[in-house]
């Protein structure tokens, strides 16, 4: 559907609980950590870092490319942060020690966005390149599906939190498409 002229006209006022800061170019990315006080954010330096956010404390922060790095989520049931980078690869670190777990070219253009099923073993990302893929980390990152229907970058996936099967993807092409988990094609 064609979103270009929704308009939402609403004030909207936040309370700052907490400030984080530290010098960087720019975050791209943040991440709450489930079960713990964390923050994960991908920075346009290449770098990661991960917050207490209670503590106002930086717990870690390491180099994962040269390049800027979009999208990092925490994997918890693996004890995983993944990131997707300009470099086109995904790297998975685990989260307690900091050492990769694995690395892999995963698109042929920027990643703008990862996101971490919360029931099956996989891994969805989006690119620059317009597609859409699902890597499962079970069978050691393989491909498990390439969705393309875009005509425009993917900026973002969204899973539907109320069916698993079935995510959207917003695209600089004016569209939001939804699809299916099952067959690949699009749902509505």
């Amino acid at each position: 559907k064609d979103l270009s002229r929704l308009s939402l006209k609403m004030p909207l006022k936040l309370d700052v609980k907490k400030k984080l800061s530290a010098h960087s170019e720019r975050v791209k990315c943040i991440e709450f950590h489930p079960e713990n006080p964390w923050i994960l954010a991908a920075l346009f330096s290449g770098n990661v870092g991960m917050w207490d956010y209670e503590n106002q404390v930086l717990l870690k922060t390491f180099e994962v490319s040269t390049s800027p790095v979009r999208s990092a989520q925490f994997i918890v049931r693996k004890q995983w942060i993944v990131t997707g980078s300009d470099d086109l690869y995904i790297r998975v670190f685990n989260y307690n020690t900091m050492e990769k777990v694995h690395s892999f070219e995963a698109h042929t253009d920027f990643i703008r966005c990862l996101v971490v099923h919360p029931t099956l073993p996989y891994l969805i990302s989006s690119s620059d390149d317009m597609f859409i893929k699902i890597w499962n980390w079970d069978t050691n990152w393989s491909l498990t599906h390439a969705y393309e229907g875009h005509g425009h970058y993917v900026m973002q996936v969204a899973l539907n939190p109320k069916n698993y099967s079935t995510f959207a993807s917003a695209s600089l092409d004016k569209t939001i498409k939804v699809w299916g988990f099952t067959g690949g094609d699009l749902a509505h």
